[in-house]
C-alpha cells in the first residue's frame, strides 16, 4: 500500500511598512508560532526590513539576526524568507533562504530584479544557477521570488516540484497579473503553489495557497492561512492529465 505524504501549508499577510526591524520581526515570529508546527510557512518578501534604501546598509547587517531568529525558530517547520544580505564578495542581494531543523538548507539570491522599482540601483542580480530544485523531509520543493514568476522559463526548471514557494511583494495596481500568475504556475507544473504577499498599501495582500487543479484559497483577512498539501493529489493530477511531469 502506498503511503503519500501530507503536510500543513501557511501563507502569511503582513504588513510590512513599519519601519522597526525589531518589530516586524517578533510580529512574524508569532505569526510562525501559530502555525502548525510541521508546516512550511513562507514569508512575503523582506517583509522584515522591507526595501529600506534610506538604511540599505543597516538592513544588510540585520540578515545575521533575522537568520539567527529563524534558524532558532525552524524546529521541525520549513520556512522560507527573503532578506537584504550582503554575500561573500562583497555585493548586496535580495536573498531567499529556507529553514528546517536549525539549518539552512536552501538558499539563492533574487535573478531578475523589478527595474521599473529601481531595485538594480541597490542590489546586484543573483546566478541563475541557483534557481534549482530541493529537496526536504522527501518532498520536492522550488522557490521563485516576486518578479521572477514573470520568466517563462524559470517555470520550466522548476518543472517536477511537489511546492512552489513565492515570497512577494507585489504591486497592487497589478493584483490581477500576480493572482493569474500564482494560479498558472500552479496548473501548468500540476504542484501546490504557496505565495505570500505584503498587504502593504501599495501591494496586492493577495497571499493564498493554490492547489494542482488550479483551485485557489487566498487569505482575505487571516494573517496565517493554512491549507493541507497532499501528494496524492500531485500524483493524481500528473497521472490523469499527463503533459510530461514526472
Amino acid at each position: 500500500m502506498t503511503t503519500f505524504k501530507e503536510r500543513p501549508l501557511c501563507s502569511l499577510s503582513f504588513v510590512s511598512e513599519n519601519n522597526s526591524y525589531e518589530e516586524n520581526l517578533s510580529s512574524l515570529l508569532s505569526l510562525i508560532k501559530q502555525a502548525p508546527s510541521n508546516a512550511v510557512v513562507v514569508i512575503p518578501e523582506l517583509a522584515i526590513t522591507n526595501f529600506d534604501y534610506d538604511n540599505f546598509e543597516r538592513a544588510a547587517d540585520y540578515a545575521a539576526v533575522i537568520t539567527e531568529a529563524l534558524l532558532k525558530a525552524s524546529g521541525e517547520q520549513i520556512i522560507a524568507a527573503t532578506m537584504i544580505e550582503r554575500r561573500e564578495d562583497g555585493k548586496i542581494y535580495n536573498v531567499a533562504k529556507v529553514f528546517h531543523r536549525g539549518e539552512v538548507v536552501h538558499k539563492q539570491a533574487k535573478v531578475e530584479l523589478f527595474k521599473f522599482g529601481g531595485e538594480h540601483d541597490y542590489f546586484t542580480e543573483g546566478r541563475e544557477n541557483e534557481i534549482t530544485l530541493f529537496e526536504v523531509d522527501g518532498v520536492t520543493f522550488g522557490l521563485l521570488i516576486c518578479f521572477e514568476i514573470r520568466f517563462k522559463q524559470f517555470w520550466k526548471i522548476l518543472e517536477g516540484a511537489d511546492i512552489l514557494l513565492i515570497p512577494a511583494q507585489w504591486g497592487k495596481l497589478r493584483t490581477q497579473n500576480f493572482v493569474s500568475l500564482t494560479n498558472a504556475l500552479a496548473i501548468i507544473n500540476q504542484c501546490y503553489v504557496v505565495a505570500s504577499d505584503t498587504n502593504n498599501s501599495d501591494t496586492t495582500g493577495m497571499s493564498g495557497v493554490i492547489t494542482p487543479f488550479g483551485e485557489e484559497i487566498r487569505n482575505g483577512e487571516r494573517l496565517c492561512l493554512t491549507e493541507l498539501y497532499k501528494e496524492k493529489e500531485v500524483r493524481k493530477m500528473r497521472r490523469y492529465l499527463d503533459v510530461g511531469i514526472s
